[in-house]
């Protein structure tokens, strides 16, 4: 196996989503429907 010699950790920095973006992403599960057949699997935007 392979030996870390780095001795300091790197941090990550906190990154949170803008609003606009959880917006968006909630209108669209919205909008989203997913119809499930014989034939296979339907997905709908309704916008």
């Amino acid at each position: 196996m392979a030996k870390i010699y780095s001795k300091e950790k790197l941090q990550v920095p906190n990154m949170l989503p803008k609003k606009e973006t959880i917006d968006f992403l909630l209108n669209y599960s919205k909008s989203l429907t997913i119809v499930k057949t014989s034939n296979g699997t339907f997905e709908n935007i309704a916008n």
